[in-house]
């Protein structure tokens, strides 16, 4: 059985299904043009983000500690804060 992936396609659909578009930013370029850019600085604020690891908790099966959401300050960080928790071993 494969291991399920997080890729910035799911990020960005989980994003706006829980916290819509922000104006005036988003995730809307290229990947490689938003993966290293500050969540705040495209729009989405902690409240949001909160929303997104609650749902990836529920769709992926996973806990996600509370540091992520605090650490994972860019796109790119929060993908691989998930990519670590889908592949860490069950405990």
């Amino acid at each position: 059985m494969s291991q399920p992936t997080f890729t910035f396609d799911d990020l960005k659909r989980i994003l706006l299904e829980g916290s819509g578009a922000p104006e005036g930013g988003g995730l809307d370029g290229a990947a490689q043009d938003v993966l290293d850019t500050e969540f705040s600085d495209i729009g989405y604020d902690s409240l949001a983000l909160l929303e997104t690891a609650s749902r990836i908790e529920r769709e992926y099966g996973i806990d996600l500690d509370e540091s992520v959401i605090g650490d994972a300050t860019t796109p790119r960080a929060f993908i691989d804060a998930v990519g670590d928790h889908l592949v860490a071993p069950a405990a």
